[in-house]
């Protein structure tokens, strides 16, 4: 596991550069985003994933790498949403905003930690392409909940399932970059 917690944290070292870049280029305009919003754009993102997937031919030159890159970004965002909801204009400085990412990947990637304990690491079985659909199931099963104001009665939160979807995106990437 001691490969795992190394090859997690390249990859939220990629995506965490990244975010700051963007808080740098846009501020924290993302800020205005409600949930919903944050939700569809992520779904966006694992929809092109899927089909870059399943298409041969690529008429925008980006690959999956990329994309599971904004899903994790996205999904940090997102539990950030949760915690200090919606504002109505940009609030925080990109020192602010880094702070509150390091903090929600630290308590994901502790959540992971625990799950690789319990699982064996049975990801590492796992292909690209089965991690995504598992992200789009988590996509829809966030949908729903929202549909639902946030309101569950016996399955885990919203941010349990934003947790999901980053440590999926973190699996699949470790897997591209072994190629």
């Amino acid at each position: 596991m001691q490969d795992t917690s190394k090859q997690y944290d390249a990859v939220i070292t990629i995506c965490r550069s990244l975010f700051i870049n963007k808080m740098k280029d846009y501020g924290c305009a993302w800020r205005i985003l409600r949930l919903p919003s944050l939700t569809d754009q992520i779904f966006i993102k694992a929809q092109r994933i899927r089909g870059l997937q399943e298409n041969d031919v690529r008429k925008v030159d980006e690959d999956e790498i990329s994309e599971f890159i904004g899903v994790i970004n996205y999904c940090i965002m997102a539990l950030i949403q949760l915690d200090k909801g919606v504002a109505t204009q940009p609030d925080l400085s990109t020192l602010e905003a880094t702070d509150l990412y390091d903090d929600k990947i630290a308590k994901t990637k502790q959540l992971m930690m625990d799950k690789n304990h319990d699982y064996g690491e049975a990801w590492r079985d796992m292909r690209v392409s089965s991690l995504t659909d598992l992200i789009l199931q988590k996509l829809l099963r966030v949908k729903q909940i929202e549909d639902n104001k946030g309101k569950t009665l016996v399955s885990e939160g919203i941010d349990a399932n934003y947790q999901d979807m980053i440590n999926y995106s973190v699996f699949a990437l470790i897997h591209l970059n072994a190629k």
